[in-house]
């Protein structure tokens, strides 16, 4: 088999790899694998959804309700004033993740207290998501369904927030047995009232955490040795720390902003990095030709 030849979207102008042949090793040891042994572990807001549509940035999970009907024009500032304030930080490659962890917790705590200020009504939030700009990459449907057709696990490590994202996912149709999300889910009281969030805060840089305390979860899937990792940022890079008896892991990066600055550490810490890329075309050609469909 020709790995080049099999996937010729790995040749297009978006896509870049530091070491090609390690790639081609990878792919090929995963096909003589089979399907029988992959599970896909991915990041949500900004790497299964858009980073932007026709030049606007499209919501995560966390933006669905900041801009949303259910949250007064008082805390939507005060969001906002945290967005500009923190998001600078975290995409700032001249900082260490050592540094950047604290402020993380900080933005993400902040957040989520105002949230909860806010008494948002859990009945209320199909509504928020159908009338919001969010959207799943181009070519989701075939990467959700190809999935669960072949019965590969697909667990999704994510610091927005787990009830907004999960309807996202069934609104489009795509929220398959075989897909389990770990994440920031609210706390509502018996009159669905947002009273809290559950359980340890996952942000974007304790991923790593989230997998480690969910072994059980990775337990059952010991025979799936073969790692399939999408993000967009370096903080997803050990979101597969977890995964027992692991085999092989193909990192895929997306490199949404900021591209020219951040590209080398991206290239230094995923396999293929696709720059400014809106479609799920290169996973999707990845897992046809790991699978033989």
């Amino acid at each position: 088999m020709n790995v080049w030849r099999d996937i010729p979207v790995l040749s297009n102008s978006s896509v870049s790899m530091r070491d090609p042949k390690r790639v081609e090793q990878i792919l090929t040891s995963m096909r003589n694998a089979g399907a029988s042994t992959l599970q896909v572990i991915s990041d949500f807001d900004m790497t299964l959804t858009r980073f932007a549509c026709n030049g606007k940035r499209c919501p995560t999970s966390h933006n669905i309700l900041d801009n949303s009907k259910l949250i007064s024009e008082d805390c939507k500032a005060k969001l906002k004033n945290l967005l500009d304030t923190y998001y600078p930080i975290e995409i700032d490659s001249t900082r260490s993740v050592e540094e950047k962890l604290p402020l993380m917790v900080e933005w993400w705590t902040k957040a989520h207290e105002l949230l909860v200020q806010q008494k948002i009504i859990k009945d209320r939030l199909a509504l928020v998501v159908r009338e919001s700009e969010a959207k799943l990459r181009d070519g989701y449907q075939q990467f959700f369904d190809h999935l669960h057709q072949l019965s590969v696990p697909l667990l999704i490590f994510s610091a927005g927030i787990g009830d907004v994202l999960e309807e996202v996912i069934r609104q489009a149709g795509v929220f398959h047995p075989n897909v389990k999300v770990f994440s920031n889910y609210m706390d509502f009281d018996e009159s669905g009232v947002l009273r809290a969030f559950k359980g340890e805060l996952i942000h974007i840089y304790n991923k790593r955490e989230g997998a480690l305390l969910n072994t059980e979860h990775f337990k059952e899937l010991q025979s799936r040795g073969n790692v399939l990792l999408l993000g967009d940022s370096l903080g997803d890079l050990n979101m597969a720390d977890g995964v027992m008896d692991l085999q092989n892991i193909l990192k895929i990066g997306y490199l949404n902003d900021k591209v020219d600055e951040r590209r080398q550490s991206y290239l230094n810490s995923y396999d293929i990095i696709l720059e400014k890329d809106e479609t799920m075309d290169v996973p999707n050609a990845i897992l046809q030709y790991i699978t033989g469909q």
